[in-house]
């Protein structure tokens, strides 16, 4: 795999991490941002949305390094000559 293959698949690996984190989110926070006769709860929005994005790009960042690894020790075992 090339290098701009290996960037291209990182860098959508890190965007499906993201989405992942905000579908987390969004499920979440559904019903918690305004509720009957309270004030709007804005730690959904300051505390959890930034926290939960991070996580899902730490998550995305984590299985790409995990992937590139998997692959760079399946590819150094088949080039590697037989043993004597």
């Amino acid at each position: 795999m090339g290098q701009r293959a290996q960037a291209a698949a990182g860098c959508l690996t890190v965007a499906l991490g993201v989405s992942a984190g905000l579908a987390v989110w969004a499920a979440r926070a559904q019903g918690r941002v305004r509720r009957f006769e309270q004030g709007p709860d804005w730690s959904v929005f300051y505390a959890e949305l930034p926290l939960l994005t991070l996580a899902g790009t730490a998550t995305g960042l984590a299985v790409w390094a995990v992937g590139r690894g998997f692959t760079t020790r399946l590819r150094s075992r088949r080039a590697a000559p037989p043993a004597p």
